[in-house]
């Protein structure tokens, strides 16, 4: 392997050592063009010198007429030698000398000057053969730049000369000295209409490479051809050989999601990605490859999919937000041809992430991502929730999907090894994972020590793969710690038996659906939905702890009342990402104060009561699809709507416990050894619900805490009721909360015992 590298690195030195060679000559050509012509310049700037004419010189004839300059051959560059050299100009012929007084002929002179000395070598010519030897010898950059967006001849010199300035200082001066007439010193358009064969005026129109693409940049407030040539210093660099993606593009990209640990392309996804791949081979009118609009939830699918596509075809996979792109229509179009140009020059695939929501961006945002399209000439594979909008007829519209239950299944199967097939099973039921996700949970199979059982197997891997479900819905909603058990609940019997039917379905939910075709025959109700229903504290959270901890789920609470949002749109919009994200694990969902949008449905009279029955039919809706189990909390049932309480499958009314259930709740309230002789059936005739006495329990507690036996008695407890009761509002005798021990009767001498 080190031997490859090596090889690699030297092939890659080499490519820059030559490319630098071939810099190096064509920079010292343009220098001499440059003196050359500054020479001229300066020749017909000197003044003729005074001659008077000898009586042995014939009078001067007329002058004769100029003799035509021979038209420019074409530059036909084939192959790589696409530079050729400047034609050297022929010398006029010399005329014949008089005959002098001698019939005998006269030596014919050596070639030369008139004076008899060598002609010096035409430096210019040899200058423009080396740069064709050099060119010959590598495929360059700037020969790769010119061929990848389609400059002429003429063009490539210019782009040439506008990046010598910034490899050689001394090119500003010799533009100057050759008459650039620059407001800024550099070289101008107008310098570079005089320097090279085949000039075109059109070169720097807005339309042509240069400018469109940005390559060249002008400087200066003068005419076109006043402006001093810059390039780009992407471009400049690409021509040195430093291929890096322009630093205001940079700005935007984010890194794709961290595929490390993904479970290999299931074969659904690689069917799907192969028809794909085969449908992007088949370019547009323009010959560009089709826009691909990735829609689903699952994103961490597509980037897959996108990826090992753009692997396919050699491409790099650069990701790019869709709120990142700049809205105002300069900024706009700028972004658009950067990006143009990038994909050109690079083997790039643009990866458009529009996000979950397609109405979280406005008509700018969409204006500037048509704009994108419609120049970028390498794939482009646009990521959305729902289909993107305008796209065209000749756009790609796939719904990309994650690993099936099967597949996922048999992913789990193989992990786990033999015996453990109902394992795989349950938690291919249970959590619905992207290919990220459940490479990650899987990897936990090995961690375990030597000698684990398989209960704790089973609760190390149902542990990773509720950790893996967990980032994004801790985002949206509270992850509540679960400690309430079984035996922490005191309600009536028809309660506890109500939740033992929705704990079973919820476990079984795949067998009945999948595995006995249930879910074949009908898609509506097939969600687990409860209601809780009864006054603040009767046990309705705790309860829902206890059904998390006998599923081994997660629970979250959600406040209706903050999702709820005035705006329209909004409250679906809330509701879509915390189901979308909980669909991955299948946790519980607790909704409290549910009568927050759960009245009685209001005759519809103007837009918000139509607008409010619609997140109602929203909520219920995802609540019926959701493939875990949602609980909706409310202390006035009273006023739900009857339509919308027929469609929950559970219905459970928590009643204000009596003295009974109270006196139970009393017995269980206190920590072991905090509180000691408490009267429990005199405390159960206040009426209080299970939450204030869990109030109560915890302020008689830290009452005691400042005691000296740090010991709660009916004393700190009392108080702590009179605490509570005043803040219900509740008016009592004050007798009530008046405690006297129990005093064992002491005989006095000559009398009764006496109570202190």
């Amino acid at each position: 392997m080190t031997g490859v590298t090596e090889e690699t690195s030297s092939a890659s030195a080499s490519w820059e050592d030559r490319n630098n060679a071939y810099l190096g000559a064509s920079l010292h050509w343009l220098r001499l063009r440059l003196q050359a012509v500054a020479e001229d310049l300066h020749r017909q700037a000197r003044p003729a010198a005074p001659h008077t004419a000898t009586p042995s010189e014939p009078a001067p004839g007329p002058v004769p007429a100029p003799t035509p300059a021979p038209a420019p051959t074409t530059d036909v560059r084939e192959g790589r030698r696409w530079w050729s050299p400047r034609e050297r100009p022929q010398s006029a012929p010399l005329q014949a000398a008089p005959p002098g007084p001698s019939d005998s002929p006269q030596p014919t002179p050596a070639p030369g000057r008139a004076d008899g000395t060598p002609e010096p070598p035409d430096v210019l010519a040899l200058a423009a053969e080396a740069r064709d030897a050099a060119a010959a010898a590598v495929h360059s950059a700037h020969e790769e730049l010119s061929e990848r967006l389609g400059l002429t001849a003429f063009e490539r010199d210019v782009l040439l000369l506008a990046a010598a300035r910034e490899f050689d200082p001394a090119v500003d001066a010799l533009s100057a000295a050759a008459g650039a007439g620059g407001q800024l010193p550099g070289p101008t358009f107008g310098l570079a209409l005089r320097l090279f064969d085949q000039p075109a005026w059109d070169a720097l129109s807005p339309e042509r490479p240069l400018r469109r693409l940005r390559l060249v940049q002008l400087d200066g407030t003068g005419g076109l051809t006043a402006c001093v040539l810059r390039a780009d210093e992407r471009v400049a660099n690409y021509l040195k050989g430093l291929d890096h993606l322009d630093e205001r593009l940079a700005e935007t990209v984010v890194p794709l999601d961290d595929g490390d640990g993904a479970v290999a392309p299931s074969a659904s996804q690689r069917e799907a990605a192969q028809a794909l791949r085969s449908r992007m081979r088949q370019p547009v009118s323009d010959g560009r490859p089709p826009v691909v609009n990735m829609v689903g939830p699952d994103a961490a699918s597509k980037q897959l999919t996108a990826g090992q596509i753009a692997a396919e075809m050699g491409r790099s996979l650069v990701r790019v937000p869709v709120s990142a792109l700049p809205v105002q229509p300069a900024a706009a179009g700028l972004t658009a041809r950067l990006w143009e140009r990038e994909t050109l020059l690079a083997p790039l695939a643009l990866y458009l992430d529009a996000g979950d929501e397609i109405g979280e961006h406005g008509p700018e945002t969409a204006a500037a991502v048509g704009r994108l399209l419609a120049q970028v000439h390498g794939p482009v594979f646009l990521d959305s929730r729902e289909v993107w909008p305008h796209l065209g007829p000749s756009a790609l519209v796939v719904d990309v999907a994650g690993p099936t239950a099967g597949e996922q299944r048999a992913v789990w199967a193989a992990a786990l090894g033999p015996g453990e097939e109902q394992l795989a099973g349950e938690l291919a039921a249970q959590f619905d994972l992207d290919p990220v996700a459940l490479g990650r949970a899987a990897l936990a199979v090995g961690d375990g020590e030597a000698g684990e059982d398989a209960d704790q197997l089973r609760s190390r891997v149902w542990g990773a793969c509720l950790a893996v479900t967990r980032p994004r819905l801790d985002l949206l909603a509270q992850r509540l710690d679960i400690r309430a058990r079984r035996e922490d609940l005191v309600l009536p019997e028809i309660i506890t038996e109500q939740l033992d039917r929705i704990r079973d379905q919820v476990r079984h939910r795949a067998v009945v659906y999948e595995d006995w075709g249930v879910a074949r025959q009908t898609s509506r109700g097939l969600g687990i939905t409860a209601l809780f229903a009864g006054e603040s504290g009767t046990g309705k959270t705790t309860t829902a702890e206890v059904l998390a901890h006998e599923l081994s789920l997660d629970l979250y609470r959600i406040d209706l009342s903050a999702v709820v949002n005035k705006y329209i749109g909004e409250t679906e919009k809330n509701l879509r990402r915390l189901f979308d994200a909980a669909e991955r694990g299948g946790a519980i969902l607790f909704f409290d104060e549910a009568d927050a949008l759960y009245g009685r449905r209001s005759e519809v009279k103007d837009s918000h009561d139509r607008y409010a029955n619609v997140q109602i039919s929203y909520l219920l809706q995802r609540m019926e699809s959701y493939r875990g189990l949602a609980i909706l909390a409310t202390n006035m049932k009273g006023a739900m709507d009857q339509a919308f309480t027929r469609r929950l499958r559970f219905v459970l009314d928590f009643p204000f416990p009596g003295p009974t259930e109270r006196e139970a709740i009393w017995r269980r309230a206190f920590a072991p050894g905090v509180a000691t002789d408490l009267d429990h059936a005199r405390l159960a005739r206040f009426g209080l619900t299970g939450g204030s006495i869990h109030n109560i329990a915890m302020n008689a507690t830290f009452a005691a805490a400042s005691t000296s036996d740090r010991v709660a008695g009916m004393p700190q407890v009392l108080s702590a009721v009179r605490m509570e009761c005043r803040k219900l509002g509740l008016v009592l005798d004050e007798g009530e909360f008046r405690w006297e021990p129990p005093a064992a009767a002491v005989a006095a001498p000559g009398g009764e015992g006496s109570r202190p």
